[in-house]
């Protein structure tokens, strides 16, 4: 049931102003659209792009997922994420001298051999703060002590895919993007990063500042230079993305990369619950829900994960069974302003069956 879909904006910016005597312009007030239609431009099924939608702009941006590697938390902490939408991996040297030369180690990778416990990967939840083991950032805290500030061998993943794969299949890994030695440390306010490749006796270094209006910096680690990924904090609230996860094995859990995986605004205080319906009834529910029905008290397991809607929204298909959304729920999100907005997804494939093709609508609440 696969339908051509426009994109929809179904209402108005709405723009107030006054003077006085003297000319002097009030601010501004811009109202949030009243819903749409959206399909988020992830880029078929090698997923190559990370796409940040902003509900009450209804605007979404893209980045490609291997420009960047680490990002830089520009909060009152020194935390450094890596870049799990590329399978980005880590592990901490005993050594503090970048110019060693060092040795790949197989085992830093993503995949089910991986236990979550040996700290490879970021936690994905999204929270910053924990002492390794799987909490927190793969990273650990930068310490204002230089000499606590180790070198990390990197896993730098891989590129994104170029393979057409069969319908309702995805290929979302290229090429091996190799290895890199990594050491941060402090200079005021500012991240110092040290970096080369695994046989280098010298390294290059590059110092990253905090930017406020973002939940991260991010930096390049082939060119050495900042880029642009996600949009300011303030302007996003839904991310579609490759994502590394964990995932229960026996008392464990192991590392597992999903694909159209999507991650909520949490460092920029978007919130959001699942509303649990039926097929039979998904339609009239989600047409009926109001302001009036918003149960404030779901939002707050948000606050700590930014996966609450991660792969619950669509079925991944396989031998005996094509990929499909699920039809039995949808979302209440609530923007850092307050905004408060209903969304149902309606397609994860285009008119000829390939993935990576998310579309939603959602309506403000009011």
């Amino acid at each position: 049931m696969k339908k051509s879909i426009f994109i929809l904006a179904l209402a108005s910016f709405v723009f107030a102003s006054c003077s006085d005597d003297n000319n002097t312009s009030e601010p501004v007030v811009v109202k949030p659209v009243e819903g749409g239609t959206v399909a988020a431009k992830v880029g078929g099924p090698n997923q190559p792009n990370q796409v940040y939608v902003d509900l009450s702009t209804n605007t979404q941006t893209g980045v490609k997922r291997d420009t960047w590697d680490l990002g830089f938390s520009t909060g009152s902490d020194f935390r450094v994420i890596i870049n799990g939408s590329v399978k980005m991996a880590v592990k901490k040297l005993e050594t503090t001298n970048i110019d060693a030369v060092q040795t790949q180690d197989d085992a830093v990778a993503v995949g089910y051999s991986t236990l979550a416990s040996w700290g490879y990967v970021d936690n994905p939840t999204g929270i910053l703060t924990g002492n390794g083991g799987g909490n927190g950032t793969a990273i650990a805290e930068i310490s204002a002590t230089a000499a606590d500030n180790y070198v990390y061998l990197v896993n730098m993943g891989f590129e994104v895919g170029t393979t057409a794969p069969s319908p309702g299949s995805v290929a979302l890994d290229g090429a091996a993007r190799g290895w890199k030695k990594v050491r941060i440390t402090r200079d005021g306010n500012d991240y110092v990063v040290d970096y080369a490749n695994l046989a280098d006796t010298t390294h290059k270094t590059v110092k990253v500042s905090k930017k406020a209006d973002f939940n991260f910096t991010f930096l390049n680690l082939t060119s050495g230079q900042e880029v642009a990924a996600q949009p300011a904090k303030k302007q996003w609230d839904l991310s579609f993305t490759g994502f590394t996860n964990y995932f229960p094995y026996g008392q464990d859990q192991i590392t597992y990369y999903f694909a159209d995986f999507i991650t909520t605004n949490v460092h920029g205080g978007t919130k959001v619950y699942m509303v649990q319906s039926t097929a039979a009834t998904l339609a009239s529910e989600f047409t009926a829900f109001t302001k009036a029905n918003v149960e404030e008290g779901k939002f707050s397991t948000s606050a700590t994960d930014q996966r609450i809607i991660g792969d619950t929204w669509r079925n991944g298909g396989g031998p005996s069974s094509a990929p499909s959304i699920k039809d039995d729920r949808f979302y209440i999100i609530k923007d850092v302003d307050g905004n408060v907005f209903k969304v149902k997804f309606i397609a994860m494939t285009n008119d000829a069956g390939e993935r990576g093709n998310p579309v939603f609508e959602y309506e403000l609440l009011k």
